[in-house]
């Protein structure tokens, strides 16, 4: 059996390998771009953070964050990790149930891929992009940039999302969807940095710290989260960031509120201030947190609170001092949007979960065809969840069962 795969990416180039394992499928692999698996050397920083302990259900989301269970039950972490294994591929896991490839590079876990895609029946074509599908007779025809046709009996769209422009994220994957029938949500960036008010903001390139972030919008509570955030010449970013942006995309003029110090109460940091000034008298109040966070966040901190920075600290009064205290655990920036798509690193939204069958990824519409990874309406957390999904996702859509093969499974 033929079997055609667009998108050579982390869902797709493991759809390849488990399609092509059983030696009598001929696969087609069209990716776009020059080489496989752009994205994936980009993620974690270039370390490919490629899963996470952790994955469940409840740390995805879309319209029907569920649709992910059957492939996640039938591909879980472990699973995910011996497929790497058997290509050759070690693996530490990190705090936070984080996986990262043993040798801390990204390119890896995209070679052991492209070693495992040197197979007489797998026919990789880069540079090839699919600009129709058509349904008929016994399968799918495509056609590519260049006119040239080819013919499928089988087709697993696995284009990924919108995210990540300048890696190659784009529409396609949705177009060529629709074009069969199916429908798109309406997408935002997601796993995005987050754009505020530069006034506070503004000399704080490059300062990082941990917080407790909340976002709200008038006072009610949308999100929050807990870990590193970096600051930016436009904003915020960091792990604890991209986990509020998915709430951040979808609402307009809310705010974001910072506890620069979640493990210290108040009273205990105006007492520890107290003691700085009356043992240090001589310094100024640029000084004043010095010691407790980054030197630049100290001072911009001081000075957002009405204080000069050249202030002697004993003539600091008490509302000065609890001014402060107070901005510590509540710094307040107003969200005016984010980075968009081009810094996303996820799209949230996607096709319609419910015009596919969770237990096999085939379509609903369109017999013979599958989607898998972020091309559908599910997006992850941060920390390795949505490349569980495309890996998982890929797995189940390349073992190309039918959606009846799935029924008596489950309803056991």
């Amino acid at each position: 059996m033929r079997i055609a795969i667009i998108g050579a990416g982390a869902s797709g180039m493991t759809a390849a390998i488990t399609a092509a394992a059983s030696g009598t499928n001929e696969v087609l692999l069209f990716e776009r771009q020059a080489r496989v698996g752009r994205k994936l050397l980009a993620t974690g920083n270039g370390r490919c953070n490629l899963t996470n302990r952790q994955a469940a259900p409840g740390r995805y989301h879309g319209s029907t964050p569920d649709f992910v269970r059957p492939a996640l039950d039938a591909f879980p972490v472990d699973s995910t990790l011996d497929f790497f294994q058997t290509l050759g591929l070690y693996t530490v896991t990190e705090p936070g149930g984080r996986v990262y490839p043993y040798s801390d590079q990204a390119n890896s876990v995209v070679d052991v891929l492209r070693f495992a895609l040197s197979r007489r029946n797998i026919q990789l074509k880069t540079g090839t992009e699919i600009t129709s599908v058509k349904r008929g007779g016994q399968g799918f025809r495509l056609k590519d940039q260049n006119g040239a046709c080819y013919e499928a009996e089988r087709l697993i769209v696995a284009c990924g999302g919108a995210a990540g422009t300048k890696l190659g994220g784009g529409l396609s994957g949705y177009q060529l969807l629709r074009s069969l029938g199916h429908h798109c949500t309406k997408l935002y960036p997601s796993l995005v940095q987050l754009k505020t008010d530069p006034e506070l903001v503004r000399g704080l390139k490059g300062v990082r710290a941990n917080a407790a972030l909340r976002l709200s919008l008038r006072g009610a509570l949308l999100a929050e989260a807990r870990g590193e955030v970096q600051f930016t010449d436009y904003g915020v970013s960091g792990p604890a960031v991209f986990d509020l942006s998915r709430a951040a995309a979808t609402t307009e003029n809310c705010e974001l509120n910072l506890n620069l110090l979640p493990d210290y109460r108040e009273e205990d940091l105006l007492s520890a201030l107290c003691i700085r000034i009356s043992r240090f008298p001589a310094l100024e109040a640029g000084d004043l947190l010095t010691g407790i966070l980054h030197n630049r966040l100290g001072r911009m901190l001081v000075s957002a609170c009405g204080v000069r920075l050249n202030t002697p600290l004993t003539s600091l009064n008490w509302k000065q001092l609890n001014d402060v205290v107070e901005r510590c655990h509540a710094l307040s920036l107003t969200v005016t949007g984010t980075m968009g798509m081009e810094g996303a690193q996820v799209t949230a939204g996607g096709i319609v979960t419910g015009e596919f069958d969770p237990a096999t990824l085939q379509s609903r519409i369109v017999p013979g065809l599958y989607a898998t990874g972020e091309v559908l309406d599910v997006d992850g957390d941060c920390g390795g969840f949505n490349l569980q999904w495309a890996w998982s996702s890929g797995l189940l859509a390349g073992q190309l069962k039918s959606n009846h093969e799935a029924r008596p499974a489950q309803q056991t």
